[in-house]
């Protein structure tokens, strides 16, 4: 029976261990993971800047579809309030030009930081810059730079996700089997898991008899048409890589529909309530994923920023770990939501993952 495995990145700040869409509302999230409360009182008094005043934070979001963002938000406005952070978010829901607006918006406020999740590096690059030069520091998560420098840049080890997940499809179809990609190009998570799918495309000599995918504000909807599509004219692919949840989702739609699930083994990334209520149904073909708790991911790039601003920060790229979970892991659990996950997968906390005895983690 396939199991999880945990997939280990380099550390990147203080505390953090060595180990391992995509696409956001700030507020708790109906139907997502459930807003973290502190695990424990701090155990030593707050440094400054948060020994005093609430710490002024924007966070200038880029979020998309599904529960994962909601997650991610709920995560980072609880830990903002356990470190004495007023935390003030817009979001713009895959349009670039506001967040641009939401952006010049914020520096203009002087907030004493920016957070920027997720976005597009052309629009937002250079106003990143801007505010850098404003004196404002700016941590940002997922997103790629060309010049990172002052900024600092946080994500999960894409990589090392894709890596995860993609060594489950190997064992289970082989090397030379018939595969499908679905995904989108110009997000820097897809960006970098699409170069993993490359290699391993290579080295094990899949058969790529299809690569399609685009990301929307209506993502899982607006992918079935395209899977469909290509499974009517590849009907013997045998494992599709779709690596960001809304897609995955619209890809297992596609599958069913062509009444496919019982050849077609279907690989994503990223997890949720949603997402494990659709891998545990019955005769879902998707049948692993690789992800990091959301809720738990928005809420280290809040403590990322606060070590930071409290000058505890060694390094200025952290990267955040994650696990790749099966199909039969969830079932052998008896796993229905991300809490069920968390009890069962400790390490997707991230509790000791940039801390200190002033900053602990929610959870």
């Amino acid at each position: 029976m396939a199991r999880r495995q945990l997939i280990l990145i380099a550390a990147a700040s203080a505390g953090l261990l060595a180990l391992a869409g995509c696409a956001q509302s700030s507020s708790g999230g109906t139907g997502a993971t459930a807003a973290p409360t502190s695990s424990a009182p701090a155990a030593a008094a707050a440094p400054a800047p948060f020994d005093g005043d609430p710490v002024q934070v924007t966070l200038v979001r880029q979020s998309g579809a599904g529960d994962y963002f909601t997650a991610w938000g709920a995560g980072a406005t609880a830990q903002a309030a356990a470190a004495n952070i007023e935390l003030t978010v817009t979001d713009a829901r895959n349009d670039n030009a506001k967040q641009a607006s939401d952006l010049e918006q914020a520096i203009a406020s002087k907030p004493d930081a920016i957070i920027v999740d997720h976005g597009q590096t052309d629009t937002i690059e250079p106003l990143i810059h801007q505010a850098i030069d404003a004196g404002i520091p700016v941590v940002v998560y997922d997103l790629a730079l060309n010049d990172p420098t002052g900024v600092i840049t946080t994500s999960q080890s894409d990589a090392s996700m894709a890596q995860g997940v993609l060594d489950q499809l190997i064992a289970d179809v082989g090397d030379g089997a018939k595969v499908g990609y679905v995904s989108a190009t110009g997000f820097a998570p897809l960006d970098r898991r699409a170069e993993v799918w490359k290699k391993v495309v290579a080295d094990h000599k899949l058969d790529q008899v299809f690569s399609t995918g685009k990301v929307t504000e209506s993502t899982a909807t607006d992918n079935i048409p395209l899977v469909d599509a290509a499974l009517k004219q590849n009907p013997d692919v045998q494992a599709i890589f779709a690596p960001y949840d809304e897609i995955t989702k619209g890809v297992v739609q596609a599958v069913q529909q062509n009444n496919l699930q019982d050849k077609v083994k279907v690989y994503g990334i990223d997890i949720s309530n949603a997402d494990i209520e659709v891998i545990t149904g019955d005769g879902s073909p998707w049948v692993a994923t690789s992800a990091t708790d959301p809720s738990a991911v928005g809420a280290a790039v809040v403590r990322t920023l606060a070590l930071s601003l409290a000058g505890e920060l060694k390094e200025a790229s952290v990267e955040f770990p994650a696990v790749t979970i099966t199909q039969d892991f969830l079932a052998e659990k008896g796993i229905a939501n991300v809490a069920d996950l968390r009890d069962n997968e400790p390490s997707l906390l991230l509790s000791d993952v940039v801390t200190a005895d002033w900053l602990p983690a929610v959870s």
